[in-house]
């Protein structure tokens, strides 16, 4: 493990904005690190601390939430909930 760790991210990543990025990646037969796992979810609003606490549990090493851009959410103000929750 000395110089080779290669941390396990769980991204959570919104089905209408920001993964999006990841479909046009495999479309076109880009790699992103084989370290990183995502899970879309309907809205970034939808994740909540609990979510966040079992990835971690679960063995993740760290976890990121991708969402839409301010004032973009497809739902209206789940980005906002979100921020406010995490």
């Amino acid at each position: 493990m000395k110089g080779n760790f290669e941390p396990l991210i769980l991204a959570f990543c919104c089905n209408y904005c920001p993964s999006c990025s990841a479909d046009l990646a495999g479309s076109l037969k880009m790699q992103y690190p084989s370290n990183i796992r995502i899970i879309k979810v309907p809205c970034i609003g939808t994740v909540g601390t609990i979510h966040i606490l079992k990835a971690l549990e679960n063995g993740a090493d760290g976890v990121c939430l991708v969402g839409c851009s301010e004032g973009k959410c497809e739902y209206s103000s789940g980005n906002y909930r979100a921020r406010k929750r995490v």
